[in-house]
């Protein structure tokens, strides 16, 4: 007689995955990072500087904690928890956010103009394949990536294989070892294959801003090839303002602007905000209703209550990016204590919470030099998960890193020191 654990192992020997599933249980980039995340969590003394988990920042920690009981007391967090909203979001924050954007940016949405999503994740994979992959004509779509390194979220984003191709950046060197990528748009070529323009701003890993040029540039672009630019605002403005450079926030009918709650500090809200034109908003509130139904309740409820309160704006100018810009140019010091411009050049940090990290003449990977780390409690990424569909190998993309600035200084320092001398040691070793 055949046990029960024989048995499954036959059944699981036997059993065949469609297209769709042998892509989507492979272990991806984004899935090594969050594992990464949970497990540190977990770990007493690991250090986090990988994940993109944000900052408890107290002030919001003591907000969040009011505004919920005051809510709970209220009877609003039962209704939102009880009761399933339309597949476009929550109705009156959509029309209250319509509101508030048109009056703060000039911008002509009204709530058709939004749609809810669970996370941002889920809004990308959404629109990729919206934009990209097969057409009704047989033919292959991708999604231009403008400017490389980006986020390591949208690599395994697609349904189809060879969904996304993307452009080399031009690299500035500036003062004090720092430097920045721009768009060289004398390289970039938006080919008949291209579906959808992608950016992110503040750009998720390097805390690059893409100039308000850049922008106007890629959204003539877009608007030529009659393709939609498609913006990650994730960390931007006007919330969470998680952004120290002069930048001029863009929409128009031919753009599709992605928010989130994660940043202001609920990333276990999973709430993504997609703002486009009427068509793609009735489409992507479709998808929705298939896929899940509706977006959670929860985070919409408590992102309404902040507006009604007028509190979603001035916490994010006041508060939220203060907390940010004192974290990171403290953790800009740290670095230099310990490490030289000669050995790590740093992107220059304009938003977002992260420090791209290039260690230009390093004898080894940082593929080799995570390894190494994570041997001694500390949680870095490798960079070479941030180049989704670079055509060509390029030695840059085995020579970063990016760093979470967000755990406490003391923290930060600990690990600086060790990553110091693990750089030590392979600068020794040769």
């Amino acid at each position: 007689m055949v046990s029960p654990s024989v048995f499954k192992s036959l059944v699981l020997a036997i059993m065949t995955f469609s297209v769709f599933g042998d892509k989507f249980t492979r272990y991806a980039g984004i899935t090594r990072l969050m594992d990464d995340l949970n497990d540190g969590l977990r770990t007493p003394g690991a250090i986090m500087l990988g994940g993109g988990n944000p900052a408890q920042i107290p002030e919001m920690q003591a907000y969040f904690s009011e505004l919920c009981s005051s809510m709970l007391e209220e009877g609003k967090l039962t209704e939102a928890l009880c009761n399933y909203d339309g597949p476009q979001g929550k109705s009156t924050l959509l029309d209250a956010l319509a509101k508030l954007l048109s009056k703060q940016l000039g911008w002509p949405i009204t709530a058709k103009n939004i749609t809810l999503t669970n996370g941002s994740q889920s809004a990308f994979f959404n629109l990729f394949n919206l934009f990209a992959g097969k057409n009704k004509a047989g033919q292959q779509q991708r999604v231009l990536f403008p400017l490389a390194p980006e986020y390591i979220g949208y690599a395994d984003a697609g349904i189809d294989e060879d969904l996304f191709v993307s452009n080399k950046p031009n690299i500035e060197l500036l003062p004090d070892g720092q430097f920045k990528y721009h768009v060289d748009f004398d390289s970039l070529k938006v080919t008949d294959d291209i579906g959808m323009i992608c950016v992110s701003r503040p750009t998720n890993p390097t805390g690059n801003v893409l100039t308000d040029e850049e922008i106007y540039r890629l959204d003539a672009l877009a608007k030529q090839h009659d393709i939609p630019l498609v913006i990650d605002n994730a960390y931007g403005i006007p919330f969470p303002s998680i952004i120290f450079s002069d930048a001029t926030p863009h929409w128009n009918t031919n753009t599709i602007l992605c928010m989130s709650l994660s940043k202001l500090g609920l990333p276990g809200s999973r709430c993504g905000i997609v703002i486009g034109n009427e068509e793609i908003i009735r489409a992507l509130s479709n998808m929705n209703g298939i896929i899940s139904l509706a977006p959670g309740s929860i985070g919409p409820a408590i992102a309404l209550e902040m507006i009604e309160r007028g509190d979603l704006l001035a916490l994010s100018e006041n508060v939220i990016k203060p907390f940010y810009r004192q974290r990171v140019e403290q953790t800009l010091q740290i670095l230099r204590r310990y490490i030289s411009p000669e050995r790590c050049l740093i992107h220059k940090p304009e938003g977002a919470i992260f420090l791209w990290l290039w260690f230009q003449n390093m004898p080894i990977t940082t593929e080799e030099l995570y390894q190494r780390l994570k041997k001694r409690g500390v949680l870095m990424v490798p960079g070479h998960y941030f180049f989704p569909g670079l055509a060509q190998e390029w030695e840059h993309t085995h020579q970063c890193m990016r760093m979470n600035y967000v755990p406490e200084p003391d923290k930060i320092e600990r690990g600086v020191q060790i990553l110091a001398e693990e750089l030590d040691i392979a600068y020794r070793e040769g």
